[in-house]
């Protein structure tokens, strides 16, 4: 008889913990649910310009791709490239695409590969050419990477202010070693939505 009393409190005592511990999973759970949403509005980037399509709702790799190097997250614009290239094919597109998220990451020898298997694609694709030449750049290939650029500014037809930017400090270059420009960078392009969308070098 004398234990019953001690019994019962020892229950009480299991039910309190259980709540506790119940309350506790609760906020856990609520706490992870708002990091998991900050975290996935961070990976989408800013707000998308009027027209353009959501990253969660886009279903060519491509686009997911674009939006994820413009938002600085090179790796996983690479898997989305990667997505798009085992959807659409090893093209013009996917192949330059994945070459300048390579280089994105630094990896200048896969960079250069995929850019030059690009071009064999299809030899009238000015970023092809346009990036092919930053990457020549970056390797100090400045001879090479000012040929380069002259052949995207020409097929070009000149359009691309950042082209045109690329191949003259390339050609400054050059002809005097010695100039460099502060904070120099040079202008990734990509083809969107009709016309060449800009991506620059940190």
């Amino acid at each position: 008889m004398a234990f019953r009393p001690l019994a019962a409190m020892v229950r009480a005592m299991m039910r309190r913990q259980l709540s506790l511990f119940l309350l506790a999973f609760v906020l856990v759970s609520c706490g992870r649910g708002q990091e998991d949403m900050r975290l996935g509005s961070e990976i989408a980037g800013p707000a998308a310009p009027e027209g353009t399509p959501d990253v969660q709702d886009a279903v060519d790799g491509l686009v997911v791709g674009h939006r994820l190097m413009a938002s600085g997250y090179y790796e996983l614009a690479l898997k989305a490239y990667y997505r798009a290239a085992a959807e659409q094919g090893l093209n013009v597109d996917t192949l330059s695409a994945i070459g300048s998220a390579n280089l994105k990451l630094g990896r200048l020898g896969q960079a250069e590969r995929l850019l030059r298997r690009a071009i064999e694609e299809d030899e009238t694709f000015p970023p092809a050419w346009n990036n092919l030449g930053v990457v020549l750049m970056e390797q100090r290939e400045t001879g090479e990477a000012a040929r380069t650029f002259r052949t995207a500014f020409a097929l070009d037809s000149g359009q691309s202010a950042q082209i045109r930017e690329n191949l003259r400090r390339a050609l400054a270059l050059l002809e005097n070693p010695a100039y460099a420009e502060e904070n120099e960078n040079y202008d990734l392009v990509r083809r969107g939505s009709g016309q060449y969308r800009i991506l620059a070098t940190p």
